[in-house]
């Protein structure tokens, strides 16, 4: 029996920092600075918690697959809401995967769990993006 050719991993990158503004500023300017983000396939980001005011993101629909979760740990009380909207972008074969968390006491649990079946052989983590604190927030 031969087995199905394997799609690429997508590269998911955690984004943390102190706050949603920046959170997502730093997404947009990662999304900027993408080698070839004007042909590669749309880009997917899923952020944790409701922006606060006009997000620098809004710019970007429909040029981007953008999902907002509840707040809450991603790796406890958000497993499930996270699980089944990763799993719904996934199937939309991003060019590359965003995840922004809030809160980052658990980040290495929620890395582990990035790791492993089935989302080990869908993503490929690249080092975590760190938010610069943007005054006002």
């Amino acid at each position: 029996m031969t087995q199905a050719p394997s799609l690429p991993r997508v590269s998911a990158t955690l984004v943390t920092g102190p706050g949603a503004r920046a959170r997502e500023g730093a997404i947009l300017e990662r999304l900027e600075s993408l080698p070839g983000s004007r042909d590669a396939s749309i880009p997917a980001i899923i952020l944790e918690g409701l922006a606060s005011g006009a997000s620098p993101l809004d710019s970007l629909a429909p040029a981007v697959h953008l999902a907002r979760i509840a707040p809450g740990c991603l790796c406890c009380t958000g497993n499930l809401v996270l699980r089944v909207t990763l799993n719904r972008l996934l199937r939309q074969r991003p060019g590359h995967l965003f995840i922004g968390v809030a809160r980052s006491e658990h980040l290495d649990q929620l890395r582990s769990w990035l790791q492993a079946e089935p989302y080990d052989q869908l993503l490929t983590l690249t080092p975590d993006l760190q938010a610069q604190d943007i005054k006002g927030e």
